[in-house]
């Protein structure tokens, strides 16, 4: 039996389309990964094989005011939940972010270079990288970007929203790559089935700046990319400070067997934009 944390987020969600009948979807209404005390004996009671946790507190901007919230789930949390796996020997995947990296790099980042965040999500992601790896030798961590669904509330979603509407102003001097769970979820299990350990980055191919990301999002909506005009960061202010190059290589893919890395986003992302646009028209 497979146990997805966060099983009604945009990732989560895709584990559980994913994989077998067996797997338990597991919400926060289940287990509040802000209460660490309940981890072990939820673990305890259930037994897993293997606990995929897509639960995290990824609102970037608001863990600049709230940086013992953020630490709560996305260290302390996840660290007890690395304790509580190795003492019953049980698997662990958990996921990382692209903003543990400060940008200044000029190529894509890779497993072994140091991460130095740029602000409190990235960093309190690298704290439970490092308590996971403490905890758990034996799990896996993935450091993954720009993450998409077409199920969920995400960039491509909201620029749908604002472009419909008018010109709209994006930021064109942060780079990285833009990842659909649809293709991260089974690049995930098969990590998992190479029987994979330590930081993995996995995203798909295919790099661009959220202004680009934004005029794709349009083209294949059928709205005018022209729509769509490129800003500096300093243009956009925001409370987190981001990375300007956000792309995560890998070199660890090839040792795992995984020769195959995730395909070009742009496929995905005709998909997702699709699901998206339907679920409007219905609504």
């Amino acid at each position: 039996m497979i146990a997805v944390f966060g099983a009604g987020g945009q990732l989560g969600s895709a584990f559980v389309r994913l994989l077998p009948d067996d797997t338990v979807p597991v919400t926060r209404a289940e287990l509040d990964l802000g209460r660490p005390d309940q981890i072990d004996a939820w673990i305890s009671a259930a037994r897993p094989e293997l606990v995929i946790n897509c639960a995290a507190y990824t609102a970037v901007d608001a863990a600049e005011g709230d940086p013992e919230g953020a630490r709560l789930v996305n260290a302390t949390a996840v660290g007890r939940l690395a304790e509580s796996t190795a003492a019953h020997g049980i698997g662990l995947v958990t996921f990382s972010t692209d903003y543990v990296f400060d940008g200044t790099k000029p190529t894509g980042y890779v497993e072994s270079d140091h991460p130095n965040p740029l602000n409190v999500y990235g960093l309190t992601k690298l704290e439970g990288e490092e308590l996971v790896m403490e905890a758990n030798p034996n799990a896996l961590v993935i450091r993954t970007s720009w993450v998409l669904s077409g199920t969920h509330r995400n960039f491509a979603s909201t620029m749908l929203d604002m472009i419909s509407k008018g010109p709209v102003g994006v930021v064109d001097d942060q780079h990285g790559r833009p990842t659909l769970v649809d293709d991260l979820a089974p690049a995930t299990m098969a990590a998992v089935n190479a029987r994979g350990s330590g930081v993995l980055h996995l995203a798909n191919q295919g790099k661009t700046s959220w202004c680009g990301l934004a005029r794709e999002v349009a083209e294949i909506a059928g709205l005018d990319p022209s729509l769509v005009t490129p800003i500096t960061t300093e243009e956009f202010p925001r409370p987190a400070r981001r990375p300007a190059n956000s792309v995560l290589d890998s070199e660890r893919v090839g040792d795992l067997g995984l020769t195959t890395p995730l395909p070009h986003y742009r496929r995905a992302l005709e998909h997702a934009v699709g699901q998206i646009a339907s679920r409007v028209r219905q609504s």
